[in-house]
Order: C-alpha cells, then structure tokens, then sequence
C-alpha cells in the first residue's frame, strides 16, 4: 500500500484537525493529483436538532476550509476554492514561493474544547484587541463579564434542562457520547464533559433508554446535578462569555462558511495566548427555531420554554443583534483538557480519486 504523496499528505493530517460541532466530521477528502483535491461535505443538515438547515455543519466546514489553508500555507502553498453542488468542494493548491507560514498552524492540533471551570481573571484589552484583529474586519467581538456572567450562566442552566429533557436530544447525546473513554476519535469522550466521576457513572446507566432518561428527568430531577455542574459553574467560572456577530445577518451557505473561517482563527488565536474557551451554541440554535416558528420536538412545551430563553437571549445580546450572532462562547485562563476529542485517521478520510495514479 503506497503512501499519498508529499506534501498533502501533511496538508491534510493537519486540517483534519478542524473542529466540528459533536465532532461529527461531516466531510471526506478525495485527492485527485499532488494539487487536487476535493471535499465531499454533507452541510444541509440531518446531524440531529443541533444542526438546524446545516448550519452547524456549515460553520464547521468554514473551519476545515481555514484549517487547511493555514496548512497550506505552512508548506509554501496557497489555496483557491470553488463549489459545485454545495455539497462537493474543489480545492486547488498553489505553490507560492512569497507564501510565508501562518503562525497559527502549530495550534491547530493544541486548540481544544474546555468544559471545566476556568479562572475569573479579567482578559487584558490587549488579549481582546488580537482576539478582535483576528475575525476580520466584518466580524465584532462583544464581551459579557462582571455581573453579565451571571445572567449568561443562567442562561446556559436554563438552556440545559431543555437539552437535557429533549427526545430529539436524547438521540443526538446518545450516539454522540464514547463512555468510559479519555480521547475519541469520532464522539465525544465522556471525561470530557465536565462531570464528575459519580455523575458520570449514573449518566452512563440513565442514558441506556429515553424511558429511563425522562422517568429520572420527571421524578427525580436527573438534569439538576448536570445543569449544575456542566452550565452554571463553567458558566460562573470564567474571564468572560462572548459573541462573534458579523456585520450582516448569515442567509446562505457561503455565509456561514465565511463565519466559520473567522471562527477557527479566533478559536486558534485564542488557543496562541493560551486561553481556553467552550462553545455555547444551543441558545441560538433554539432561537432561530423559535424566530422561523419551526417545530423541534414532539414535547408539546418544548416551544413555550425555547421561546422564554430566546427573549433571555435577545436581553443580553440585544435584540437587534442575535440574528446577526454567529458564536457563542465562554472563555478564561485555565489548564487545557486532559480528556479531548481526537478525529479519524487519514486513511479513513481519505481516498484517491480512480482518475489519479495513486493508491491508498
């Protein structure tokens, strides 16, 4: 078996490192020649009720599309793109010898989610003024500190308990979660959601059937103690929450891979000062449902509770601005996680197009 040549090879074991949400890696990469290749990317959605329209899968496709232009870089090559069904994305590598390296690249595999408590030391208006700098000119950073976290942890405490009582949720935690696992190469390894090791091990148990999870959630109040421990203390816990908002609000793919591309620099810039940060997407994804009056769940109050967090949202963000709202984050001074999501290997990303030479 012939090993694919060099350097994409090396391109692509760094931009399969990309984050993508649940670690779902909707994408697989078909290489035609030593310049060619493609991504074929499943972005319209079916990844579960966190992947509203495909947008979530979207946004992570950005980030591929940033990841490995920065390796490219790396290798003194530039990138051009183009798309043909949205779905299949042609990529050109262009050897450039005024290309210079990227410094972000040796971050790519560093940058991680952290789900623990981080310190509450303030970030400096220079950490901010990089952080700025790196979305680009048509994205804004806006920073929630002080008091604001408050409401932003309550906020993500009042979110979980209808992510936690969702059977549409359900299904997606179910398939998305590797147990008794530090690292895994296509879930989410259970040591890395911020539980301790009793919670843990009765999650694991609970989560064996919705029947079992609603009759814990109904009766006993099985979310309480994961609220607790997942939201409202990393939510309390930190420098600061943030918004990433773009000048305009995302109507198309290509805008939400735009947001995805300015993502990943802020996520590995933030990752270069050595700042841990965690996602907190659900609240906007809950909220364009209720903005579109799009159905999500069988729960019959399931709306009426979407609909209560969403006004939440819209307080903190301001209303005018949510829909322009691309990420949401907190983010702070901290260890890096110990237990981590990896991704799939080479060889299971990839395969050699039959019109190339190679084989794999």
């Amino acid at each position: 078996m012939q090993s694919i040549s060099q350097p994409i090879a090396d391109i692509l074991e760094l931009s399969r490192w990309a984050p993508s949400g649940d670690n779902e890696q909707p994408w697989r990469f078909e290489i035609v020649d030593e310049h060619h290749l493609i991504i074929h990317a499943s972005i319209k959605g079916g990844h579960g009720v966190y992947d509203l329209d495909g947008c979530s899968s979207q946004i992570a496709l950005g980030a591929l599309l940033e990841t490995l232009t920065i390796a490219a870089n790396k290798h003194g090559m530039r990138t051009s793109y183009s798309s043909g069904t949205h779905s299949d994305y042609f990529v050109e590598l262009i050897e450039d010898m005024q290309i210079q390296p990227d410094p972000l690249w040796e971050y790519i595999q560093k940058r991680s989610v952290q789900r623990r408590t981080l310190q509450r030391t303030p970030l400096t208006d220079e950490q901010k003024q990089i952080l700025q700098n790196s979305v680009g000119e048509f994205y804004t950073l806006r920073w929630f500190e002080g008091g604001v976290r408050w409401d932003f942890a309550k906020l993500m405490y009042n979110n979980a308990k209808l992510r936690l009582t969702l059977p549409e949720a359900y299904l997606v935690h179910r398939d998305i979660i590797q147990w008794n696992a530090r690292f895994s190469d296509d879930r989410v390894p259970d040591q890395a959601l911020g539980l301790d090791k009793m919670t843990l091990k009765l999650m694991r148990w609970v989560m064996t059937s919705w029947q079992r999870v609603n009759f814990f959630n109904t009766y006993l109040l099985g979310h309480l103690i994961p609220r607790i421990e997942m939201d409202l203390l990393p939510g309390l816990f930190c420098a600061a929450h943030f918004a990433i908002t773009s000048d305009k609000a995302p109507e198309s793919i290509d805008d939400y891979i735009k947001a995805g591309r300015a993502i990943q620099r802020f996520w590995l810039t933030a990752t270069s000062l050595e700042l841990q940060l965690q996602p907190e997407m659900t609240p906007l994804i809950f909220s364009r449902y209720v903005r579109q009056g799009r159905t999500f769940s069988e729960l019959p109050c399931a709306v009426d509770t979407a609909t209560k967090l969403a006004n939440s949202l819209s307080g903190i963000l301001q209303h005018e601005l949510v829909e322009n709202t691309v990420f949401l984050g907190r983010i702070g001074n901290g260890a890096a996680a110990t237990s981590r999501s990896k991704r799939l290997s080479i060889k299971k990303l990839v395969r050699v197009s039959s019109e190339s030479q190679q084989t794999y």
